[in-house]
């Protein structure tokens, strides 16, 4: 019994370091996924015209406070009601909203996996940032935003990630193709259609450019997504697993690059110009493809997954320029549109193909970006009626900067 209690007291220790490796390791993807808020900001910014970046640039540095605060009422609880048994916090829920002790079957200190969670509800919101930029309402944004951190998102997450009907069905999104970008996107797709197109972008017919001001600003928000994917994929295996979570993030990266590379030779074809707006949203459609099935692809699979990824996000783009649906990021293309091919291409690729879990992807999918859209619709209508939801034509003209901010993005001094 006594050459027991050291290998007993030994087996404890390595517990608890394993544990705290974990948390640290989480924690640190928790940074880098809140560093892709400041990829999101400079992408988005650069995208669209000098007179808005200010505008920009203060929602996106505004959302990722509404959301630690909108998870911390409702939103963490609503997201995952089974962390929270015997709680006594805000409608029921732990201590504020988070869990204390261990998250089931994780090593993960309640406390951290909160603040992960937190970062993914705003990276969805900052979704709908960039497509309805340079006229929409910044109190408008804020009221929806606010709104879809609150219920939408942590609902309709809670049906696959907080062990809800989906989770039951088995479908899978491992990091949030879907869940994430898919609902992101469809919210995205309710404001752009409520809003209505930017003046002078379109004459009758024809599509007038309207191009963004800075692609040195556009170009490093890309790839400080890019890095920031690392935490996003990588973080969402929930440890520090040698041979799993390593390869998650390879194949991660490796899916942005094919996503680049079929970009690339996809606007040459079509355009004969090699347009950097467009690389840049093939490197993040390809990102956004393999997030879905990142844990259960191969190398090859995922090449495949983010290569389709960078072709279908330059046609889709035209596309929906061609439906007057204005979006100056391209954010519907990206997120929605490459979200849901990779949501399906789990049935497609990798351990769990087959046509019946590609059905289950399509149904998941399907329901998860309807429920957001409508919901979101029903929200930026109401909006629209009572408040409204667009500044007005002179506010417009004049810049989102100086009318709704009262400054400017850059002040030039002349001697």
């Amino acid at each position: 019994m006594e050459t027991l209690i050291p290998l007993l007291q030994a087996k404890t220790t390595a517990q608890v370091i394993t544990g705290n490796i974990d948390n640290l390791f989480i924690i640190f993807c928790t940074f880098l996924v809140f560093l892709m808020h400041l990829g999101f900001a400079l992408l988005e910014s650069g995208l669209t015209r000098s007179k808005n970046t200010t505008n920009v640039l203060y929602k996106n540095a505004l959302v990722p406070s509404i959301a630690l605060i909108s998870f911390v009422l409702c939103g963490y609880g609503l997201m995952f009601p089974h962390f929270s048994e015997g709680s006594s916090g805000i409608f029921g829920f732990a201590g504020m909203g988070v869990p204390k002790g261990t998250v089931t079957d994780t090593t993960l200190d309640g406390w951290t996996y909160f603040l992960f969670q937190a970062m993914f509800a705003a990276t969805g919101a900052t979704i709908v940032s960039g497509a309805v930029a340079e006229r929409i309402k910044l109190n408008a944004y804020i009221i929806f935003t606010t709104i879809f951190l609150m219920l939408f998102y942590p609902v309709i997450a809670s049906w696959t990630w907080g062990g809800g009907w989906l989770s039951d069905l088995r479908f899978h999104d491992f990091a949030g193709s879907t869940v994430v970008h898919s609902v992101g996107g469809a919210a995205a797709l309710a404001g752009v259609a409520t809003l209505g197109t930017r003046l002078g972008k379109f004459n009758g017919k024809i599509i007038l450019p309207l191009p963004g001001h800075n692609m040195t600003s556009a170009t490093t928000g890309a790839l400080l997504l890019w890095l920031g994917w690392i935490g996003f994929n990588g973080g969402s295996h929930l440890s520090m697993d040698s041979g799993t979570t390593d390869q998650i993030i390879v194949i991660t990266l490796m899916a942005g690059a094919a996503g680049a590379i079929a970009a690339h030779f996809m606007i040459v074809l079509v355009s004969k110009k090699y347009d950097l707006s467009m690389l840049l949203n093939g490197i993040l459609a390809g990102l956004v493809s393999v997030t879905a099935g990142a844990d259960q692809v191969s190398l090859l699979e995922s090449l495949i997954i983010g290569f389709v990824g960078g072709i279908i996000v330059v046609p889709s783009i035209y596309m929906f320029e061609s439906l007057k649906l204005d979006d100056p990021v391209g954010a519907l293309s990206v997120h929605l549109v490459c979200g849901f091919w990779g949501t399906l291409a789990v049935g497609i690729f990798g351990d769990l193909a087959s046509i019946n879990q590609f059905i289950i992807q399509l149904t998941g999918a399907m329901v998860c970006i309807l429920t957001s859209f409508i919901c979101s619709l029903l929200v930026f209508s109401l909006i629209k009626v009572t408040m409204g939801i667009r500044v007005t034509k002179e506010q417009e003209l004049t810049g989102l900067d100086l009318t709704e901010h009262g400054m400017k993005a850059y002040t030039f001094v002349s001697k």
